[in-house]
């Protein structure tokens, strides 16, 4: 089941908010892992910080590939067959792009974050890798995240028929192993 954040969320038959609400989950839980890297370099996590620590890093471990399939699995070919608004569907190369950058820079984060884990502390240098990374994300997010919510979502609620939209929301299930109707 989804991580809830604040308000009620889509379900899997509305595949589309759910994306949506999943930048939501990101947003979140990448301001998490900033707020961390960039506190007292030489301050060890305090019980509160590694639970935030752990829990983002689990998100960004375990349920970020799963959206990034939800997208380039099962939306993105979709609106590729569609044959339709090939302007606006041009970005989606850049998306996955964004997608195997992301990938990167969050195993590097995973790395250094289960190290900060199990020793307490990053030295000066695996901090500011970390800080680097995160940043480069940050970066990266808040392009990625505009041009899906706002154009490329709606471009796809427009091209694909209820069915296909559907389908989607019943491989994005799958995908997580939830019951779907």
């Amino acid at each position: 089941m989804p991580v809830q954040i604040g308000r009620i969320e889509s379900d899997f038959s509305n595949p589309l908010g759910l994306l949506s609400d999943c930048h939501r989950r990101i947003e979140k839980f990448l301001d998490v892992l900033i707020r961390l890297a960039n506190q007292d370099a030489s301050a060890s996590l305090g019980p509160a910080e590694r639970e935030a620590l752990e829990k983002s890093l689990t998100y960004f471990r375990n349920s970020a590939p799963k959206h990034t399939a939800d997208e380039e699995d099962s939306l993105f070919p979709r609106l590729r067959k569609s044959g339709n608004g090939q302007a606006a569907l041009a970005c989606l190369a850049e998306l996955e792009a964004d997608h195997e950058a992301a990938a990167r820079d969050h195993d590097l984060v995973d790395a250094l974050g289960r190290a900060w884990l199990n020793a307490g502390v990053l030295n000066a240098d695996q901090r500011q890798q970390m800080r680097q990374a995160l940043a480069r994300l940050l970066d990266m997010y808040r392009r990625h995240i505009a041009i899906e919510d706002r154009e490329l979502f709606p471009l796809a609620a427009s091209l694909l028929p209820p069915d296909q939209i559907a389908e989607v929301g019943r491989e994005m299930a799958d995908r997580r192993g939830v019951p779907h109707k």
